[in-house]
């Protein structure tokens, strides 16, 4: 029994792996199949975070989980299926942002960013910049972060639910500890030379892989996702 409890829960370590060209699979539902990542900071007066997935789930799922020993929702980028909106948590309050292309079978480009001095969030998806929403002031996010993609933290480090968590594909995982410019989320949009994370650095990405996630080869259209949307998108040109 201990045996096959030791080949069922593989963990493999990486410190400062370049993950270009490279995507995380997710290709089960579990409680368990998860990625840690590991901040090189964890001072985030503000913060933006990008990612790109791609998924056919019907149903809730977690796209960005930071717990801390406070809050355990700490700073989640959470895609509420019944209310049909992806929503940014903040210190346990959060904004929903409906009204989106969220289509199965297709790489999604999303970035999120927050002002813990004005209160601000604003989400970016698929290179079309969403309303700027007032969360409420907050404290800075510096109390011992933990940072998951795969599930969503219910307690600080796990609490983990198999209905939440997410199956598919991930790539590109950048997070900067201030909001970014609007040009260089248009750069990473459409994977042009943008400045990387400099807390979550998907070139240089510390992290630790639990049980069923596999690396692979990030899949030919990842780059192109955005292009018929840019091409109507005036951001594009004014921005960028």
């Amino acid at each position: 029994m201990k045996f096959l409890v030791f080949l069922m829960i593989m963990v493999s370590n990486a410190a400062g792996m370049d993950l270009s060209g490279k995507m995380f699979v997710f290709p089960q539902e579990t409680n368990t199949a998860h990625v840690k990542l590991i901040p090189a900071n964890v001072n985030l007066q503000s913060l933006t975070v990008c990612h790109r997935s791609f998924t056919d789930l019907k149903r809730d799922h977690s796209l960005f989980s930071l717990s801390s020993t406070n809050d355990h929702n700490h700073f989640l980028v959470f895609m509420n299926w019944a209310k049909q909106e992806i929503q940014s948590h903040v210190h346990n309050l959060f904004v929903g942002y409906g009204g989106l292309d969220y289509a199965p079978n297709k790489w999604h480009s999303i970035c999120t960013t927050w002002n813990s001095s004005s209160g601000l969030v604003q989400m970016w998806f698929n290179g079309q910049p969403l309303v700027i929403k007032y969360i409420a002031f907050t404290l800075p996010l510096t109390t011992n972060p933990i940072i998951i993609v795969g599930q969503e933290q219910d307690s600080h480090g796990g609490g983990f639910d198999a209905k939440q968590s997410f199956v598919g594909m991930m790539c590109d995982v950048h997070m900067w500890n201030y909001v970014i410019s609007p040009c260089e989320i248009q750069k990473y949009m459409k994977e042009k030379n943008f400045t990387p994370g400099n807390v979550l650095n998907w070139a240089a990405l510390n992290h630790q892989k639990t049980e069923k996630v596999l690396t692979e080869n990030k899949q030919i259209g990842c780059h192109d996702l955005h292009e018929e949307g840019c091409r109507n998108n005036i951001f594009c040109s004014t921005f960028c």
